[in-house]
């Protein structure tokens, strides 16, 4: 890793591989597995493979290996593995590292998929999970406590846009000898700092900003060598979920841009957060960079922006929620988030539609609450399109 390099030199440059024909663009090996020119070097490759030497995709792939290794520079982790998926990157992260008996503490305000991980799956298998506030360091130091194997939180909670005080976490986690597995994908790659609080394992969804384009699924899983080799890498390459090379290769061309899009996005959240708070049908903003924020100062602390995302609560409940969405021209109705285009979704009926109500009503998901992944479109032309759809509902 070149330690020197500015974010915006590493997304472009950091972890290149070439081949003999010297090509300017980053090369798609389109292979499930290489060859051997002896039966001796295939023996020898499968006792140790060396630092550019390939087995099987499913191991490992150069365009997949230029993508963890451009994105571990940029989180400023030791390695990283690539995952199909982001929830194989989070249930790859937690069930690599947990067996029978072992004990997590997690936040309790999580993605539906991340729920599903830690509620059925754990501890079908006999793990035991604690759920707390994310945000009460009292709850957190309550329940770690010696013998907690790890703890998980999304450092922004999906879709309440709730902090996690990550150092303040990370020193409870290892004052009781726990590992810290911080879902990041709020953040993003370019605000994060993560490591620098004292996180271990940082866990994104690249479906997201990273791809940035709607196109592909993908996952990344970042941390020390030891971990992602020794823990991380066994289980993965075993069960299946490693990430194909078309998809690296995708998120590599969207890494280019990843600084300049992911700033653009922000600013253009403020400005949306901004208008938003002064409209008569707008309830409630949620935006962690409007100064008024209770957690304004640990997200600029801790990220030094607001990011990408606004929720806000429509008066009127459901009906309305579901009147402004129909209202919409620019902005689209998805579940998915940190694309190029503006997308409104309704957490109630979609993304978290089968958490139990009173599941719901505890992290605050009312039928008015639209989650808002703010695009590269012009803000302007976004505070008009949202204005009218409100004046409808």
């Amino acid at each position: 890793m070149t330690k020197d390099w500015k974010t915006r030199t590493q997304l472009v440059h950091e972890g290149t591989r070439r081949s003999q024909y010297g090509e300017m663009a980053e090369a798609i090996f389109l292979t499930q597995g290489f060859v051997y020119p002896t039966a001796e070097a295939a023996e020898a490759r499968f006792v140790k493979a060396g630092e550019d030497e390939f087995i099987y995709a499913r191991y490992g792939n150069p365009t997949t290996r230029m993508f963890e290794e451009r994105i571990a520079a940029l989180e400023g982790t030791e390695d990283a593995f690539a995952t199909a998926s982001g929830m194989a990157a989070v249930s790859g992260a937690l069930t690599s590292c947990l067996r029978a008996g072992d004990h997590v503490v997690a936040a309790r305000a999580l993605f539906g998929s991340c729920l599903y991980v830690l509620e059925e799956v754990l501890q079908r298998f006999g793990v035991r999970v604690t759920f707390v506030d994310g945000a009460d360091l009292d709850q957190w130091r309550k329940a770690v406590v010696p013998g907690t194997k790890a703890v998980f939180f999304e450092s922004m909670s999906n879709p309440t846009l709730e902090l996690v005080d990550i150092r303040s976490v990370s020193e409870i986690a290892h004052a009781a000898g726990a590992i810290v597995i911080c879902d990041n994908v709020f953040a993003t790659p370019i605000f994060s700092r993560a490591v620098e609080q004292g996180a271990d394992v940082i866990v994104y969804s690249t479906t997201k900003h990273v791809d940035g384009q709607g196109r592909a699924l993908g996952g990344v899983v970042c941390g020390t060598r030891e971990f992602i080799r020794k823990v991380l890498e066994p289980y993965m390459k075993h069960t299946g979920g490693s990430m194909s090379p078309f998809t690296a290769w995708m998120h590599l061309n969207g890494m280019a841009t990843l600084d300049l899009r992911c700033r653009a996005m922000a600013d253009a959240a403020l400005q949306v957060a901004g208008a938003l708070e002064a409209h008569p049908k707008v309830t409630k903003v949620v935006y962690p960079g409007l100064p008024g924020h209770p957690q304004h100062a640990l997200a600029m602390a801790q990220m030094g922006s607001g990011g990408t995302l606004v929720t806000f609560e429509v008066a009127g409940g459901k009906d309305a929620a579901f009147r402004f969405m129909d209202a919409l021209e620019i902005v689209k109705i998805s579940n998915n988030l940190g694309d190029a285009r503006t997308i409104a979704t309704h957490p109630a009926t979609t993304t978290h539609q089968r958490l139990p109500q009173e599941q719901k009503d505890a992290l605050g998901i009312t039928p008015g609450l639209i989650r808002l992944s703010l695009g590269l479109e012009d803000a302007g032309d976004l505070v008009a399109d949202l204005t009218r759809a409100l004046s409808v509902a």
